[in-house]
């Protein structure tokens, strides 16, 4: 059974004990990671793939509420909270579930199966046809891209960087959303802060990818990926 990557986000303690120890009575849910703030949490989410996300409302500094509004892309959310008058607003910010605290176990557990049943749903559904552009909000227009004219796209916190032959488009998204909305087989993470389409690579040399006159870093954590996909096109005698 697959299972659920789980973060849990909360400033208390106690909440956070026992919210752990509810994911680890359930076979299909894994804790990855657990934050104080909303700070850490979003950083996290930038740089890693989860499933499901435990949110506090009521945290230091930035609210659940205010990280679900600021958060393009995202996990599902299951809210957690004493207040239940945050229910209503919570939902029209597409969390999965609400959950009041002291939580009780039978609550939790019938929150966590719809999350589940939910992406057992998404899956389910027959793949589209593959997409030869996307759409990305920049400033006060919406830009289509076709994807052919992506050279490269850059992390910039928040922001990315899209880097086509004659514009850049500066667009609200983390690169890790970008990246889910891309082709597995035609784009290729080679940093923390780049992604490349790999029919774009004129050579590799050293630590560095040239596309065009552009020289691409290769992340230390991302040069087995680059190598990997280089051997399964490398020709052989």
């Amino acid at each position: 059974m697959k299972k659920l990557r789980c973060i849990i986000a909360d400033d208390e303690p106690v909440a956070r004990k026992i919210l752990r120890e509810f994911i680890e009575q359930v076979p299909y849910l894994e804790l990855i990671a657990e934050f104080k703030n909303a700070m850490k949490t979003e950083a996290f989410l930038q740089e890693h793939e989860a499933d499901l996300l435990f949110l506090d409302i009521n945290m230091p500094r930035i609210s659940g509420l205010q990280f679900l509004k600021r958060t393009a892309v995202r996990p599902l959310v299951i809210l957690t909270t004493a207040y239940s008058e945050y229910a209503l607003e919570g939902y029209e910010l597409d969390i999965i579930d609400y959950l009041l605290k002291p939580i009780a176990f039978t609550r939790f557990l019938k929150a966590v199966k719809k999350a589940n049943d939910f992406l057992a749903l998404r899956e389910k559904k027959e793949p589209a046809s593959p997409a030869t552009f996307l759409f990305v909000k920049s400033e006060k227009r919406i830009e289509k891209i076709a994807l052919a004219d992506i050279l490269y796209i850059e992390s910039m916190g928040n922001y990315v960087n899209i880097c086509t032959g004659n514009k850049k488009i500066v667009a609200y998204l983390t690169l890790k959303g970008i990246e889910s909305n891309l082709p597995a087989d035609e784009f290729i993470k080679v940093h923390q802060s780049f992604l490349i389409p790999i029919s774009k690579i004129e050579f590799i040399e050293g630590n560095q990818i040239r596309l065009k006159d552009i020289a691409i870093p290769i992340g230390r954590n991302y040069r087995d990926a680059v190598m990997k996909m280089v051997e399964e096109r490398l020709l052989k005698r």
